[in-house]
């Protein structure tokens, strides 16, 4: 795995990776504002790793998902630097015609074996999860992979 950083401006970089770009930047005033923080882009990553677990296990279910979206909310140690994450609140949001154990078990898996970006930050910080099924919680859970994961 490769990854490089370009300096673009100020406190702007471009990330790249097998020909993929994104950018990142620093919140005013010490940068400009016009990309997501590197922080920002830590949670992104989380989310995305996890959802393609959950997703790619709910159709193998044949689960018929008409809209699903994970959101990640991470609390900050404030007034101390540097200012780390202190826990992660994962929330898997699903609709359509979907049985909710299923869910349940999908995030389950993705956040005890097979989420690497989850694997990884849990070393370092609680993620817990809810997961809602046509807006009703489910279930929950925290991230919890074996030592050698």
């Amino acid at each position: 795995m490769h990854a490089r950083l370009i300096w673009k401006e100020n406190l702007q970089f471009a990330a790249e990776a097998d020909g993929h770009t994104v950018l990142m930047d620093a919140k005013p005033p010490v940068g400009q504002g016009k990309a997501q923080t590197p922080k920002q882009l830590l949670l992104a990553a989380l989310c995305g790793c996890t959802a393609m677990d959950v997703a790619s296990l709910m159709r193998k279910q044949r689960q018929d998902m008409k809209r699903f979206e994970v959101t990640a909310e991470a609390t900050v140690r404030a007034g101390v630097y540097p200012a780390v994450f202190t826990a992660v609140d994962l929330a898997f949001r699903i609709e359509g015609a979907v049985d909710p154990a299923l869910a349940v078990e999908a995030a389950r898996l993705s956040q005890t074996r097979f989420c690497a970006i989850s694997a990884m930050l849990s070393r370092a910080v609680p993620i817990r999860y809810q997961v809602l099924v046509n807006g009703t919680a489910v279930g929950s859970g925290e991230a919890q992979f074996a030592p050698d994961s």
